[in-house]
């Protein structure tokens, strides 16, 4: 493992798969908000996305901006939170923790799940839940695509496409993978688009981008959140995007779980 000096957790192929929480709620975006699901959140990100301008104060008392996933991203800062899973054995273990409904529905979350897609544990965890017949969701920053030719089980799985957009912070050549959506979409059982928004980005060049991405793509549903780590952000764009969504026949997703409990972690 690698970290650049700002402490964002860069991966290499065939070492650890890091766990940094899981927690059965109930998903809170997009397609199925609402639904009983049993969350594994993965550490490690691809990207930063310091543009959201989330803050989180480390354990060390230091405040690190980014994604309101920012835990999950920077290692340094949080990695008393990353628990090293050694085996497929561990996650079952987990799962079989939990008073469970038949069949539950599993999200994979990060950070950025997939960067571990061809890790042997990881791609274990994903044939066993598709086996046992769950619902697999992956939710990805849509940079980085499975192989659906050896191993299959990947076209099972449902793929929320959080394609980041230019208020993300990050340059467009490291957020936007054209050939990646298109290969998701083409093998996935099931996908949407995801998008942050906020108010004032709005009024600007997102939209624009947004049809760049979706055009495409114009079978595939699109689904916008109002951008933000607490309530008082989700409250404070959420009209905002929900007039915008009224213009351009989008779905509006609520942030649930951030409305209701205040926060993203665990919940």
């Amino acid at each position: 493992m690698v970290s650049s000096p700002s402490g964002h957790f860069m991966r290499r192929e065939g070492e650890m798969l890091y766990l940094v929480e899981h927690f059965y709620s109930v998903q809170g975006e997009g397609k199925y908000v609402g639904t009983p699901s049993l969350f594994f959140r993965f550490g490690g990100c691809n990207l930063k996305c310091e543009g959201f301008g989330c803050r989180e104060i480390t354990p060390a008392g230091v405040e690190i901006i980014g994604c309101d996933t920012v835990y999950a991203v920077d290692r340094k800062g949080f990695g008393e939170l990353w628990q090293e899973i050694e085996e497929l054995q561990t996650l079952i273990w987990i799962m079989n923790g939990y008073r469970l409904p038949p069949h539950v529905d599993v999200v994979l979350t990060g950070g950025e799940p997939l960067i571990y897609a061809n890790e042997p544990i990881f791609v274990e965890f994903i044939d066993y839940l598709i086996s046992q017949g769950h619902r697999v969701t992956f939710e990805t920053n849509a940079t980085i695509a499975p192989d659906f030719q050896k191993y299959p089980f990947y076209k099972e799985a449902i793929y929320a496409l959080s394609v980041k957009l230019s208020n993300s912070g990050e340059p467009l050549e490291k957020r936007y993978k054209s050939d990646v959506i298109s290969t998701i979409i083409a093998n996935a059982s099931g996908s949407f688009f995801k998008f942050s928004v906020d108010e004032p980005s709005l009024v600007s060049v997102l939209e624009a981008e947004m049809d760049t991405i979706i055009a495409p793509h114009p079978y595939t549903s699109v689904y916008c959140m109002p951008l933000g780590g607490d309530k008082a952000h989700i409250e404070a764009n959420c009209e905002a995007v929900i007039e915008f969504c009224k213009r351009r026949g989008f779905i509006y997703s609520d942030r649930l779980h951030i409305r209701i409990w205040d926060q993203n972690h665990g919940v």
